[in-house]
């Protein structure tokens, strides 16, 4: 009887241990970005719109009219490039996708940086070395990008051959999750 006690007492103080040890996990705090607390319980948009280095790609989801889908249940995973990413591209080719009659292409350029599925960084990693060094997937528009290391950083590659780092990783969000990176990524 007395070790049956003992038995129930060290499970009981083993589950209490692992359960302070998920609550330490769900209590790490997401990276800030934008100067601005990512919160795990908002969705991509609501997040991304707080956000002050993330306002060109809020103007251009909304443009691109996917609010909607971005703000649905996912999983998601974005590599969201900054306004100083956009700022990289020529001014005019820019202001060509934010017009109503190139909404299709706009669609397409931000549809290539979206992976279905929760995909985080270790997640990336993992796979990268499963690989040989590079991994590819399929985003939500059909194309590819390609994943690698350089430097201790992930990289990500698009299919003409542009190269971002990812900047901020794992920025966990209610519906998936986003990676900042500091290039837009064009599809073909």
């Amino acid at each position: 009887m007395m070790a049956a006690k003992k038995a129930k007492m060290a499970e009981e103080e083993a589950q209490a241990k692992m359960m302070t040890a998920e609550k330490k996990a769900m209590m790490v705090k997401n990276p800030m970005v934008g100067g601005a607390p990512m919160m795990a319980k908002k969705t991509i948009v609501e997040n991304a719109s707080m956000a002050s280095n993330l306002t060109t790609l809020v103007a251009a989801v909304k443009q691109a009219q996917l609010v909607e889908t971005l703000s649905g249940p996912g999983p998601f995973t974005v590599f969201a490039p900054t306004d100083a990413a956009f700022s990289l591209l020529p001014a005019d080719v820019t202001s060509s996708l934010m017009m109503d009659e190139n909404r299709a292409d706009l669609q397409k350029v931000l549809t290539a940086h979206v992976v279905a599925g929760n995909v985080t960084s270790a997640d990336l990693m993992m796979r990268i070395k499963e690989n040989n060094g590079s991994y590819t997937a399929t985003t939500v528009s059909g194309d590819a990008l390609t994943f690698f290391m350089s430097d201790g950083k992930v990289k990500v590659a698009d299919e003409n051959g542009m190269v971002a780092t990812v900047t901020t990783a794992d920025v966990m969000q209610s519906n998936g999750v986003v990676h900042v990176v500091n290039s837009v990524l064009v599809p073909k």
